[in-house]
């Protein structure tokens, strides 16, 4: 039985890395903001716009607890789910953890070429402002994300490489 958890800041490949490991590993992939979205049959933004952040943090961490039953997936999880409630530590207690680690400048660099608009937490930010802002929350969720088991970190390429690696 494999249960293993994608980790990191919002942009990190979560998702693209997770079905790359899904695949190599013969596992399931989830993805927690697409099944807590298929769940609520609402976006995320828009939990966070009509309930606010602390309902969705509430909602999150019971999916969390409902995929963390599933056996041999592969679970990305949304940036901020490690750092709520118990959560870093109940993915470590049932689960391999995998922090994906990108510098600040890497994940602005990702982050503008993507959705970041409609993320609830990156809203209307550019350029330095994003930096600023991505640089301010990955000193609060860091300490979390650290408690990973384990940390893998670079390029894009050497993030796929170790993945690809992985057994």
């Amino acid at each position: 039985m494999s249960r293993i958890f994608l980790i990191g800041y919002m942009g990190s490949g979560k998702s693209a890395m997770g079905k790359l490991l899904a695949d190599k590993l013969g596992l399931t992939f989830i993805d927690l903001d697409a099944y807590i979205e298929n769940k609520y049959r609402r976006t995320i933004a828009n939990i966070f716009a009509d309930e606010g952040e602390t309902a969705f943090r509430e909602m999150e961490k019971n999916c969390l607890h409902e995929v963390s039953d599933f056996e041999d997936v592969v679970i990305a999880t949304g940036g901020g789910a490690p750092c709520f409630f118990d959560n870093m530590e109940h993915m470590n207690s049932c689960g391999e953890t995998i922090y994906l680690r990108l510098t600040p400048e890497h994940l602005v660099q990702r982050l503008s070429s993507s959705k970041a608009g409609v993320r609830p937490l990156l809203q209307n930010k550019k350029g330095n402002e994003l930096l600023q802002q991505i640089t301010e929350l990955l000193k609060i969720r860091e300490p979390f994300y650290m408690q990973a088991q384990l940390i893998i970190e670079g390029s894009d390429e050497e993030i796929e490489r170790q993945i690809k690696l992985f057994e």
